[in-house]
């Protein structure tokens, strides 16, 4: 629940605590915090006894006020909920890639619809390695830029909650993690990739492959794990699979080693859409036609999808409406209220032209007309 006397964001020393030169600058909350390395909202959450920020965050916040021998005024208090009514996005990916993804500006237009209602602002950043991704986080805490910030493309293993928590950010995960204690907001992405298997195994494909994301990210592997696992309940044989990274290049690349294989498969599920538009692209290349000779699945149901040629069959899931819960949940907690509980649509399977009946090895191979 939010404190009745918020810290100021200019939030400082009484007169009496400022004695000597007239000209001398008074402390304030943003001096606490970047000697912390923590945001202002951290430090307001530290003093108006607010959960949130970790126990190392807090020691250092408290330590920081000491040696500035700074305390919040009672005063200032009720002037200033001290936020910089911003949240923020960092992206860790190739800074050329990120256009050919329409997932982001989907989720940036389902944050903005809500953000924009509420007074909130959001501070994009797209970084290409690691370092640049911990320097964004530490920057925007430091500078004290952001109130909270949203967190994707969840990783096995991720430390970014922890580091988050020590910086003293709020943040919401775009997904769920079983590991982490930070709240996470994700769809079904299982559900998808098993009705996508039920409906080729339907047409009577056996050899059904798989393109995946890098195996570090959750949804990647959770992708994965539904297609092995749907396959092994009908009985068959685990398909091929290929390891990709959600570019139209990547899809390409990985449909043309499939192909080669000794027992080519009779259909593929991408795991995005951009991979599978692709992947047909290389399969005409190579005379082998969607969907007589490969069914094609792919996922995300961009606003392209129905348009390809043939119109692709895909797993549909609304970002839109997925951001605009990321986006109030994170509201509620940098302003101390407890987030609504979030029901998001269910995934849907789109069935189009691009999945059809098996066909035998020899004519898939060969591409051989009906």
């Amino acid at each position: 629940m939010e404190p009745t006397h918020p810290i100021a964001q200019d939030d400082a020393l009484p007169p009496a605590a400022t004695s000597g030169h007239a000209s001398e600058r008074k402390v304030t909350i943003g001096d606490v915090a970047a000697r912390a390395g923590v945001s202002k909202s951290a430090v307001s959450f530290v003093f108006n006894g607010r959960s949130g920020v970790g126990s190392d965050a807090r020691e250092r916040i408290l330590k920081a006020a000491h040696e500035l021998d700074w305390r919040p005024d009672a005063r200032a208090r009720a002037l200033s909920r001290s936020r910089a009514q911003a949240l923020g996005l960092v992206i860790r990916r190739d800074p050329t890639l990120i256009g050919t993804d329409p997932f982001f500006p989907q989720f940036v237009a389902g944050v903005e619809s809500y953000m924009s209602t509420v007074g909130y602002a959001l501070v994009l950043q797209v970084v290409d390695g690691e370092a640049a991704e911990q320097e964004a986080y530490a920057r925007l805490a430091g500078e004290a830029r952001v109130d909270g910030v949203f967190l994707t493309d969840l990783r096995v293993d991720d430390d970014r909650p922890s580091q988050l928590g020590a910086l003293g950010l709020p943040h919401v995960l775009l997904g769920t993690d079983r590991r982490s204690d930070s709240p996470g907001i994700g769809l079904d992405d299982a559900a998808g990739i098993r009705r996508a298997v039920r409906h080729l195994h339907a047409l009577g494909h056996q050899r059904i492959a798989h393109v995946s994301g890098a195996d570090r990210y959750v949804h990647s592997r959770i992708r994965r794990e539904a297609w092995e696992g749907e396959m092994a309940a009908l009985g068959l044989d685990p398909g091929a699979l290929v390891e990709a990274d959600f570019t139209g290049r990547a899809g390409a690349r990985a449909t043309h080693e499939l192909l080669d294989h000794p027992e080519p498969p009779t259909a593929i599920i991408f795991s995005n859409d951009i991979m599978a538009i692709a992947g047909m692209s290389a399969a005409a290349d190579r005379g082998v036609r969607v969907p007589q000779d490969l069914s094609v699945v792919g996922f995300d149901d961009i606003p392209l999808a129905p348009y390809v040629f043939p119109a692709l069959t895909t797993v549909r899931q609304d970002v839109f409406a997925w951001a605009t819960a990321c986006a109030r949940s994170l509201v509620a907690i940098v302003e101390g209220n407890e987030p609504v509980p979030v029901t998001l649509p269910s995934v849907e399977f789109i069935v189009r032209a691009s999945t059809g009946p098996a066909r035998p090895l020899s004519d898939a191979r060969q591409g051989a007309p009906e």
